[in-house]
């Protein structure tokens, strides 16, 4: 069986070719905090992403607001940005001509005379990338975009408001609000393992563009790809690196993406910065989290169950520190309401109104009762 070739295996990585051009060593995070070597990064508060923006699209549902904006796109960031996000999460895969593009799936999927076919993204050249889907110049028609979805179907990918593929660069160009964070997560196929020299050209294409264009916008690194997370912490000190995992909800071939432990030691190994689990693998192992925080790493959740406002909560009260979702505004309503303090001076100003809607939209949990709830949701989760 092929096995994929460790970062610790491969010589010279803390060196970056004299042509990248990049400032790597610097460790300048959004505001001064330093997240070099033996830094322990801290989230100052709790955190809602926005999930490819303003949320993923799922062409097979029927709720309207899973198909209102076309996910990973600039009319996406901007329209979440009005909402108390604090990041937002994208994918980036880089084409065969080395420019980092937005985009979730491994294939690009179209029709032409009635025939589908589909393109892996990454051996696209930029121009063809982005010929797909709606074109800014007016009177262009782009080739029509097709999505497959998780059980096998194909269908036509219309979205209520469309919009044009992007590139990372033109990300941190359009995106208005310069205080709002970007969660890159690097995007790789899971079928495939990758040669560490491909990896080391990809991840130096992405994290050039990112050192030209970030300014002082916050910045944080993900990737389920294990050898990646690894290499650009290597490749750079000035963003905070978190490992993607399933968190033991799915089995892969590297052992390193089957649960939270594997994905702790990971971290400690690798001095990474944090772990962004699937949130029913915190609610299966409520421990793991315990252990997370203990080894001074940050904990953020990702999965369908971040888009009720109970399970976030729950989360926040197990030490999680930030969830992505779908349904931003109504999260960013709850959180508000429920987690993120008052000002100060404002509760004082608060109406008696408002007090009760305060009190209404708050669980209130005893420590005995929190106890009982963490070791129920994991049992109703094996259900």
């Amino acid at each position: 069986a092929l096995k994929a070739v460790h970062v610790s295996d491969v010589p010279n990585l803390d060196q970056v070719p004299e042509n990248a051009s990049l400032a790597l060593y610097s460790t300048r995070f959004s505001k001064g905090v330093d997240v070099g070597r033996g830094a322990a990064f801290r989230i100052p508060k709790f955190v809602v992403i926005g999930h490819r923006g303003n949320g993923m699209n799922m062409l097979q549902s029927s709720d309207r607001r899973m198909k209102a904006i076309k996910e990973n796109s600039i009319l996406s960031f901007n329209t979440v940005s009005k909402f108390a996000v604090d990041f937002i999460e994208f994918d980036v895969q880089v084409t065969k001509d080395d420019c980092p593009v937005i985009f979730h799936d491994d294939f690009i999927l179209s029709e032409e005379n009635g025939s589908v076919f589909e393109k892996r993204v990454t051996e696209l050249c930029l121009s063809e990338f982005l010929c797909y889907g709606p074109q800014r110049e007016p009177g262009k028609v782009g080739k029509p975009l097709l999505r497959k979805t998780k059980d096998g179907r194909i269908m036509s990918w219309k979205v209520e408001t469309d919009d044009s593929f992007c590139t990372l660069e033109e990300a941190f160009q359009k995106v208005n609000n310069p205080s709002v964070g970007f969660n890159i997560e690097l995007k790789f196929d899971d079928c495939i393992v990758y040669e560490q020299q491909h990896l080391s050209h990809v991840l130096q294409a992405i994290v050039q563009v990112v050192f030209e264009h970030a300014k002082d916008r916050p910045i944080i690194f993900s990737s389920f790809q294990p050898d990646a997370a690894l290499l650009v912490k290597k490749l750079q000190n000035t963003y905070p690196v978190f490992f993607l995992t399933n968190g033991g909800t799915e089995i892969y071939y590297d052992v390193r993406r089957n649960s939270l432990e594997e994905a702790l030691k990971l971290c400690i190994e690798g001095g990474l910065q944090g772990i962004v689990s699937e949130v029913k693998g915190i609610f299966r192992n409520p421990e793991a989290a315990t252990k997370i925080k203990e080894s001074n790493l940050s904990l953020l959740t990702y999965g369908k169950l971040n888009n009720v406002p109970e399970a976030v909560y729950l989360q926040h009260l197990m030490g999680v520190e930030g969830v992505i979702v779908d349904l931003v505004q109504e999260i960013t309503e709850a959180v508000t309401n429920m987690i993120k303090p008052p000002k100060e001076g404002e509760g004082e100003r608060l109406l008696e109104r408002e007090e009760k809607i305060q009190i209404e939209t708050k669980p209130q949990f005893s420590q005995r009762e929190l106890s009982f709830l963490l070791k129920l949701i994991p049992e109703l989760l094996q259900l």
